[in-house]
């Protein structure tokens, strides 16, 4: 249209400087074409206008969908880790007076409430090494032939259930002998049979605890998650009355 337009309006000042059609006319119809004249070169300039901000939205607009699909994508990978998370991964928990802190008057002073002294653990309490789990870093650089088609979750929940079975198992070694029933008396004295001058002071288990206390299966993957562990150090092997027993390390 501005095309048009534009040419339309050389044409008419050529009729109005050169004479043509016109010639001859009235002077009131020359006053009226130079008016339409300056108006349709008004017109033009407009939609001149009108074409650039035109394009100028379709840029925008382009613009605003590449925006749109990249935050969609990002929504979709956030509710992907959402439902994905591994389960070894520490509960996060809120304080009370953090999630209530909204409801605090900022003109009214801070109560600083007296900390309790916690009471000291009974003596027969005692903490017990627990394996360390893989990092990221560490899984990416467990050699590929190694860890085959295991993931990162999989060595982690196995690192969780052996924690397990160490905890169970010693559990039972701090408990007094007079608290124990003929069962758990049974596996202390199995526990003790089992320790060496190289396990001592070290914390350990064999298959016979995992089949124990888990519900993992000493099978060939088990096994192979076994040698990555000792690769990652987490735990070293000592042999010997026809065991294996893995030490936490």
């Amino acid at each position: 249209m501005a095309i048009i337009i534009g040419g339309v309006a050389p044409f008419l000042r050529h009729l109005q400087e050169n004479g043509g059609p016109l010639t001859g006319q009235e002077p009131t119809l020359k006053s009226i074409l130079n008016k339409i004249g300056d108006e349709i070169i008004v017109v033009n300039e407009l939609l001149n206008k009108f074409e650039l901000e035109i394009q100028y939205q379709e840029q925008i607009n382009t613009s605003l969908k590449e925006l749109y699909e990249s935050l969609e994508e990002d929504h979709k990978d956030v509710v992907h880790f959402k439902e994905n998370i591994p389960s070894h991964l520490p509960q996060v928990t809120v304080p009370q007076n953090l999630v209530k802190g909204s409801d605090l008057d900022p003109e009214e002073p801070v109560k600083v409430e007296e900390s309790v002294p916690t009471k000291k653990p009974p003596k027969e309490q005692r903490s017990v090494k627990e394996m360390l789990f893989i990092t990221i870093d560490e899984f990416n650089g467990i050699p590929a032939y190694m860890k085959s088609r295991l993931t990162y979750c999989q060595i982690n929940d196995v690192i969780k259930e052996i924690n397990k079975a160490v905890v169970s198992k010693y559990k039972i070694v701090h408990q007094p002998k007079t608290s124990m029933n003929s069962v758990t008396r049974n596996l202390y004295h199995r526990f003790i049979n089992e320790e060496t001058k190289d396990t001592k002071g070290h914390y350990f288990i064999v298959e016979a605890d995992i089949k124990e206390f888990t519900t993992l299966k000493p099978d060939k993957r088990f096994h192979v998650i076994l040698n990555i562990l000792r690769h990652c150090r987490r735990l070293s092997e000592v042999r010997g009355g026809g065991l294996t027993r893995y030490v936490i390390t």
